[in-house]
């Protein structure tokens, strides 16, 4: 007689696999490191999630997707969208040493995916896009005059660049200095 079938709840262990994803790529993930983070067997994984490592990480890149869909209505909402964009930022200055040896995800998987999977690195490439037109729009109160396409791509390269640069210098002082100077550009 068999036992009931185990329940997960799959945001739980997706946000769980994202940690580990996040921290050592998706190349470098292996099966046994999902299992363990999930605490799931290997034929309630496959149960849950039919394309197995790959969905799983989709779903993770979603998920992340998510979270910046939620900071979109807040720019929506908000009455000063360049300050929220800024204190985005400037968050990344009070992060942990290992959060900035991690960088994003969603940079990390172009760089990682770029000739090993066209599927992953073009999920993550249109996050950023999204993330590049929602800071586009947020133009209204930008003092700078440049054209709100070029002003988002460029807060896009700055959050890539920054992603490199905390690794290399992973020290909040530095960090938070490199920060506000590349802001002015949007104050």
């Amino acid at each position: 007689m068999r036992g009931r079938p185990a329940t997960f709840d799959n945001d739980k262990i997706i946000e769980k696999a994202q940690k580990v994803f996040w921290e050592k790529g998706y190349s470098a993930t292996s099966m046994a490191d999902l299992l363990k983070a999930t605490g799931m067997g290997s034929g309630s994984f496959y149960n849950t999630f039919k394309g197995g490592k790959k969905e799983l990480f989709k779903k993770a890149i979603q998920q992340r997707r998510n979270a910046f869909t939620t900071f979109k209505e807040q720019l929506e909402q908000s009455e000063s969208p360049i300050e929220l964009i800024k204190d985005f930022f400037k968050s990344v200055a009070v992060d942990s040493t290992n959060a900035h040896l991690q960088g994003c995800i969603i940079a990390n998987t172009i760089t990682e995916m770029t000739f090993i999977d066209e599927e992953l690195e073009d999920e993550a490439i249109a996050v950023l896009k999204e993330v590049e037109k929602m800071y586009s729009h947020a133009d209204g109160t930008i003092k700078n005059q440049t054209d709100a396409v070029i002003l988002g791509r460029y807060l896009i390269t700055l959050w890539n660049g920054l992603n490199v640069t905390r690794r290399m210098y992973p020290d909040n002082k530095i960090l938070q200095k490199q920060i506000e100077m590349q802001l002015e550009i949007i104050s």
